[in-house]
């Protein structure tokens, strides 16, 4: 199954935010990750023009926030509510779902993206590492607090397939890495992890050096993306009889501020990821397709790219993983989630 034939990697979220203007009109929409040259400032600027009836903005800067909504035309028929939130604090991610639970009674769509992208190790407050902690435990800590707000949105929509939607932003760099469940936090060497967690072999040095020891910025920073599939595969398991539809999208290769923490050999290395640089118009789309696209609920795929399904590793669709990394989630926040 293909989405609208005519949409490919050079597709802009403006174009297809005004090819599916009728299902922005009147919603309701949280974007986590919005900052100026962000993929959050760019899926704003296209929805604006089309209606909704409340943006949700969340950053860790309500500074950030304030700048991108400076820039938006007027839209008198468009509320827009800032939300500050660092997904690296558990504490700050409560926090955030209070607010938004206080802003509103139903989600239509949740954009989740937000990332962070650091060069050396460090972890967050919580003990987590930094990727895994703020890309992946974030999110799955900050959507299960909002689900009864997005079941309420798929209620009153009669709970058809795909009513509401969950789009969680990945990376085809996730391929680097399954979920290390041996060792989330990167202390040891990848010849001491089972051959099922260890990253692929033949990675140049510049990516992941064994000899180095078993952290890897590349492959951490995998390991957070492999979690965001996974999460859309756990979401749509249990929820899509209720009208509720979570897909994974990977926007493509956009210079935006992510690489901001990057030495200049990182920097080299992303930069010969992809001969095809996509502006952040462009990077937007995919997710944009995700959330709009009609017919997404006639479909199983969990996994987008170029604004057309694709296939994602197999490590990251596993079903079994999906259960197992749920459950260690939900130690990791000190929270079971019981819908």
């Amino acid at each position: 199954m293909a989405t609208n034939p005519h949409f490919g990697a050079t597709t802009t979220a403006t174009e297809v935010a005004s090819t599916f203007s009728s299902y922005v009109t009147g919603k309701t929409i949280l974007i986590v990750g919005v900052s100026p040259n962000s993929l959050g400032q760019h899926l704003v600027q296209a929805l604006v023009p089309h209606n909704p009836y409340l943006l949700i903005l969340a950053s860790r800067s309500l500074k950030n926030i304030n700048l991108v909504t400076s820039s938006l035309p007027q839209n008198e028929k468009t509320m827009v509510k800032a939300v500050e939130i660092d997904l690296s604090f558990q504490s700050s991610i409560r926090e955030a779902a209070k607010t938004v639970k206080g802003l509103t009674e139903k989600l239509d769509l949740v954009f989740n993206v937000a990332a962070v992208n650091v060069q050396g190790k460090e972890m967050t407050e919580d003990g987590l590492e930094m990727h895994f902690g703020t890309n992946y435990i974030g999110f799955f800590l900050l959507t299960n607090l909002l689900i009864p707000e997005v079941k309420n949105a798929a209620r009153e929509k009669g709970k058809r397939a795909g009513a509401t939607r969950i789009v969680n932003f990945t990376s085809a760099g996730h391929r680097l890495s399954p979920i290390r469940f041996s060792d989330l936090n990167f202390t040891k060497p990848s010849s001491e992890l089972p051959e099922e967690e260890r990253p692929p072999q033949g990675l140049s040095k510049a990516v992941y050096d064994p000899e180095k020891g078993g952290y890897s910025s590349f492959v951490a920073y995998a390991q957070s993306k492999t979690g965001n599939i996974l999460f859309s595969v756990a979401l749509r398991e249990r929820f899509k009889k209720e009208g509720i539809l979570a897909i994974s999208v990977h926007p493509g290769s956009i210079w935006t501020n992510l690489a901001r923490n990057l030495d200049e050999e990182g920097k080299d290395v992303v930069k010969n990821t992809s001969k095809v640089w996509k502006t952040g118009d462009q990077g937007a789309a995919t997710g944009l397709v995700a959330g709009l696209y009609p017919r997404l609920g006639e479909t199983e795929e969990v996994y987008m790219s170029d604004c057309q399904f694709a296939k994602a590793a197999s490590f990251a669709t596993d079903v079994s993983i999906t259960e197992r990394l749920w459950e260690v989630s939900e130690e990791l926040v000190g929270q079971r989630f019981i819908f």
